[in-house]
Parts: C-alpha cells; structure tokens; sequence
C-alpha cells in the first residue's frame, strides 16, 4: 500500500488551479483550456487512487489524518469507503465533461469573467472531493458550507434572467440547514469523547447516546441532508436555481452537490444515531414516496424543460433515500448505485437540453415539434438519456431502481408498491416530453439555420452514453466496491435483512 496522500493531493489540485486562473492577467485566452487540462490531471489522480484502494475491504482506505486545531478537536482527516469513492469518481468524471460542454457559455472578451467561471468550477470540484472524503465531522460541515460559495456565484453572475433570485433562495435554504447542522455538530461534540481528535467520525460511532438527545442530534444532520437532497417539503429551491443556472452547472448542482444530502445520511446519520435513526425511519419512508410520486406528478405539468429535469430529479431522490431507509443490503446498495447512475442521466438530460436551448433560444417546450427531422443527433441522444430516465432495461437506472423497489418490499412491501408507481409516471413525463420536443411536421422557420450536434457536443455526450450501457449491463464490479460499505452501514444501525417468508408447505413465500 502506498503512503501517497492521494486525497489530499486530488483536493488540492483543483484548488490551486482556481487559484492560478485568479491570478493569472485579465483576459487570459487559454482560461478554458487550462481549467480543462487541470480538471483531467484530477480524474487521472483519482485513477490512481483507486488503483490504491482494494475492493472487498469494508474499511476506510487511502486515510489521512492530520492534526489541524486540537484545541477544539479538529483534525484533517480524510478517507474513502466505496460510497465515497464512486461519488468522488463521479465528480472528476462530471467536471470534465461539464467544461467541455460550457466551452461557449462565457465568451473571451478581455475581462476576468471567463476565469472566473471556470475558476468557480475547479473550486466547486475540489470541495466536492473534500467534502466526500472527510471523515473528520467539523471538516466536512466546513467542505458542506464552502460548496455554497462556487454554486451561489455560478448561478448569481453566470446563470439566466432571474439568477440572482434563484441564488438567493439558494443560499438561504442551504444556509439555514447548515445553521441547524453546526449546532447539531457542536452538539455532538460535547456529548462525545472530546480531546484532540473528538470530531473524528471513528470516535463518534458507536457512541451510546440514546433518548431524546440522540433524536434531536439526529434531526439536526437529518434537516440538513434532507434540505440539500432535496426532499419533500425542503425542495422547493432546486427547480429555481436549475433552470437559472448553466446547464453546466445544473449538473454540478443535481448531479453531484445535492448526492451530498444522501450521502450524508449514510455517512453520519445511520452510522451516528442508530437508535434514533429506526425511531424516525417510519415518517422518512413516508416522506421518500411523497417525494417520488410529488416530483413525478409535477415533471408531468411542466411547461420548461429545465423544470422538468429538476422535478425528476425530486422524484429520484425519493427513490435513494426510500432504499437508504428501508435498511436492507439489496435497498441500500440499490441507493447507494443509484447515486451514481442518478448523476449521469441527470447530467445527459441537462447538456442536452442546453443544446436545444442554445439552438432554440427558448426553455419553453410547446416552442419545439419536429426536431428529430432537424437535428436527429442531438433527439436520437436525448432520447437515450430520457430512457435511462425511466429506467428501460439495458440502461444503468434500470438495475438501481430494481434493487430499491426489491429490497423495500422485503421490509416495507406498501412503501414499495406505492413507489413502483413512479415508473410509470417516469414513462409518461419523459415520453410526453420527447413526443412534444421531437415528433410531429419539421419546423420549416428553424430547419435551414440550425445545425445539429457539433463534434464538441459529441465528445460531450459519447462518455455519458458509454456510462449508461456498461452500467446497465454490467453494474456488478460498482456494486462490489458498494456492497461492503453498505453492510458496514447496516451493522452500525443494528439490523439484519429479513428473514424470508416461510410457507406452511415449508416452500419460501
């Protein structure tokens, strides 16, 4: 095993390259370039990171810790399970891929604010790595407040016509469930070992708090991850802040930040307060499958299709944390890959919506009809990314969402069943939304200006859909790098699966 502080390395990285385009002149021409290349030079460290990290262990891997400011037990200290791995590798997949496909978003006109964009990115992604990686519980709500910086200005100065509504209500819903989380932090700490390193997560597992203390310390993570999944009633900031952003951005945000809710839920959540988090397990489900059919139901109304990505990803969040509290290895696990399947899709749908905006001028999808005639690519591409959307068999959000729905009827067969629902209202919001885009009498006012899917664009997209299918057909060795972090969670919470139903017969049921 290497002693190379890998993480440390991949967070800084980013970091540094943010800072050199800051400091770099004013109009500095290869902004894009150098962000892209920064960005590229972490995913090729975060491959060799996880060359490091040995599939099967249930343990934490490439740990560092560092002390930092022991007199108030706050250590540098980070590690990856496979949870945090595959989120991390998601991130430095994404980052890329999102620079690419805003190339053109912010022109070079001499000024700063093409550095600054992408400066914002590579800031944004280096606290997406730390953020996943800290195992220190004050260094990760620090990592969980500094997100809000890069996303609040990517929006605020970069996004559409009513960014900077859209960022305040960001900002403020997010601040007001990391207020609740710092007093749940410091909370935490003093019912905990303290000393040096009292905020390590190590030292706070297994702790026997109990009563109404832990269920309290409890609500205060809980309120906060909920609010950044986004979980019903807590939602209502995503669908504005999606559709002001860049759909670069947009990805960033539902594709990797708001993961960081249900992460946290595995992380600190289950694995802090067992007790109180079976105490509030029955009012989560019923949560979960409000947010599944609720952001489905209101997927179908839309009018914007910006809104319409934002509301699906509402309902499919639903779906990971229904999986993360039915509490079995097949339900977890099904969440805990959904996360990563949940990113890419997300991330196909915005890109190329953005496309047909950027050829359109127009969110509005009744301002469409017939595009599959004018630029069949880019509907071809949508229509892919719509069905991993719905989960079609073959496609990589089929095998998630199967082991959800599967693994909650083992021990919540309503809550399942009621859920399932959502399939099918996955197919009517996606496919009513591709009829209306794509068939129907070729736009005649459009067709002769309008070019299909650039090469760029293409580079964009290949990735993603290569993601889909080897995801879709061969899932197993991301659910091997899961599954043990999974049952780790479980042994932590204290349940076991159910045991099978028995017939009289003696046959299983």
């Amino acid at each position: 095993m290497s002693d190379m502080p890998w993480l440390s390395i991949m967070l800084a990285v980013p970091a540094l390259g943010a800072l050199a385009l800051v400091l770099m002149p004013r109009g500095f021409a290869r902004a894009r370039e150098f962000a892209l290349g920064v960005s590229l030079l972490t995913f090729v460290l975060a491959l060799f990171a996880g060359l490091e990290f040995i599939v099967g262990n249930s343990k934490m891997q490439l740990v560092e810790e560092y002390s930092w400011i022991p007199q108030f037990g706050v250590s540098f200290a980070l590690g990856v399970d496979g949870i945090a791995l595959s989120m991390i590798m998601l991130s430095v997949i994404l980052v890329p891929i999102c620079l690419v496909a805003a190339w053109d978003d912010v022109p070079a006109d001499g000024s700063r604010r093409l550095q600054g964009y992408v400066a914002w990115i590579l800031l944004l992604e280096a606290m997406m790595i730390g953020v996943f990686a800290a195992t220190d519980v004050f260094l990760f709500y620090i990592f969980f407040e500094a997100m809000l910086v890069p996303v609040y200005f990517l929006i605020g100065q970069y996004g559409g016509p009513d960014r900077a509504r859209a960022a305040t209500k960001f900002l403020l819903y997010s601040l007001l469930g990391g207020l609740i989380m710092l007093v749940a932090v410091i909370g935490l700490y003093t019912v905990g070992p303290g000393g040096s390193d009292g905020f390590l997560l190590a030292n706070l597992t297994g702790l026997e708090i109990g009563g109404l203390t832990e269920k309290l310390l409890f609500l205060g993570f809980f309120i906060a991850f909920a609010i950044k999944a986004p979980m019903f009633p807590v939602h209502t900031w995503l669908p504005h802040a999606a559709t002001e952003a860049r759909p670069a951005t947009a990805v960033l945000l539902v594709g990797v930040l708001d993961k960081v809710g249900t992460f946290g839920m595995l992380r600190f959540c289950l694995q802090m307060f067992p007790e109180a988090s079976r105490w509030a397990t029955p009012v989560v489900i019923v949560l979960a499958v409000t947010s599944v059919i609720y952001g489905a139901l209101l997927a179908i109304a839309q009018k914007d299709m910006m809104r319409l990505i934002a509301f699906t990803s509402i309902s499919h969040f639903g779906f990971i944390v229904l999986g993360i509290f039915a509490m079995t290895t097949v339900s977890q696990t099904g969440s805990t890959l959904y996360m990563v399947n949940h990113g890419f899709t997300t991330a196909a749908l915005f890109l190329i919506a953005g496309m047909l905006v950027a050829r359109r001028g127009s969110r509005t999808i009744a301002d469409y009809g017939g595009w599959q005639r004018v630029t069949p690519l880019i509907a071809g591409t949508l229509l892919i990314a719509g069905l991993s959307g719905l989960s079609l068999p073959g496609l990589n959000a089929f095998v998630s969402e199967f082991l959800v729905i599967v693994g909650t009827f083992q021990r919540y067969p309503a809550a399942a069943v009621l859920g399932a629902t959502g399939v099918i209202l996955a197919a009517l919001y996606i496919l009513l939304w591709y009829q209306k885009i794509a068939t129907g009498p070729r736009p005649e006012d459009v067709a002769s200006t309008t070019r299909d899917m650039t090469v760029r664009e293409k580079f964009v997209v290949a990735p993603l859909i290569a993601a889909f299918l080897v995801l879709g057909f061969y899932p197993k060795p991301v659910i091997d790098l899961l599954e043990p972090a999974v049952t780790t969670t479980l042994q932590h919470v204290g349940v076991t699966d159910p045991a099978p139903t028995v017939t009289a017969e003696g046959s299983e049921g």
